[in-house]
């Protein structure tokens, strides 16, 4: 199994292959988002070097950045937010200093949740605001797992990147029957070929395993197309616009989440 410092060449090797095909198309909104990941990919990879306390960390301020989206996708109030949030980064937390004790937190956030729209007594909307929720805590409290699953969680992060990227090209290349009406851009042809890449990478990291393929090949499209649906539910094409080059940080987190929960489900 491939160690973080051991990814180190890879990432490097990666973003200076991407800068190269980036700055030869000379398209701006291509070179924006690579600016963007040649300042995130360290920052990542750091966090990972430093173990779990640096992993819990990244992960709880991924996963409040994630909530705010993911709240004004589903247009929850402050205190839906709030509440889903403190469950989220105390997942992480209980994840890195008690693990034994995830699923007493786990249980603890979803009352905690039901509580805001019971307490405040909304029948008109209080069960859209609990379903959406406990969608967000089983989705996103899904970070927890980056603190235990250590290197694997960067692994992952790679391949399924590396997926996302073939599976667009190949799906424009090749075309050929949509992969469901929730993301009509999204092709078989490019789910196919996209696996196939994931899953190489997967090989070339010495990490490859039947948990991790089965993770990246179908627990990443999984997770694209879980965003795809509450987009579309929300009527929006973005999830936030903060993120150069991208539609927000679930853009970029979708696929990662549902294969970590996948993986850590198999494993």
């Amino acid at each position: 199994m491939t160690t973080v410092p051991g990814l180190v060449p890879y990432l490097g090797g990666a973003l200076a292959l991407g800068g190269l095909a980036v700055a030869a198309t000379r398209r701006r909104e291509l070179m924006v988002r690579w600016c963007a990941w040649a300042l995130g990919v360290p920052v990542v990879t750091g966090a990972f070097w430093l173990g779990p306390p640096g992993i819990a960390v990244l992960a709880a301020v991924v996963g409040v950045i994630a909530v705010a989206e993911f709240g004004g996708l589903l247009r929850l109030g402050p205190l839906d937010r709030a509440v889903l949030g403190a469950a989220v980064v105390g997942l992480v937390l209980t994840a890195w200093l008690a693990p034994g004790e995830v699923p007493r937190v786990a249980a603890i956030g979803a009352l905690a949740i039901a509580g805001v729209p019971l307490l405040s007594g909304d029948a008109e909307h209080g069960l859209r605001r609990l379903g959406a929720g406990l969608l967000g805590l089983v989705w996103l409290g899904a970070l927890a797992g980056l603190v235990t699953a250590g290197a694997v969680g960067l692994v992952l992060f790679v391949a399924v990147s590396v997926a996302d990227v073939v599976a667009y090209a190949a799906g424009r290349r090749f075309g050929g029957p949509r992969l469901s009406p929730l993301s009509p851009a999204k092709r078989w042809s490019g789910t196919l070929a996209g696996a196939a890449a994931g899953v190489l990478s997967l090989a070339v990291l010495s990490s490859l395993s039947w948990q991790t393929a089965v993770a990246v090949a179908i627990g990443g499209p999984l997770g694209d197309l879980l965003e795809s649906m509450v987009k579309r539910g929300a009527r929006a094409k973005d999830a936030g616009h903060w993120l150069p080059g991208s539609g927000g940080l679930l853009d970029r987190i979708d696929s990662l989440v549902v294969a970590l929960a996948l993986f850590l489900l198999l494993s």
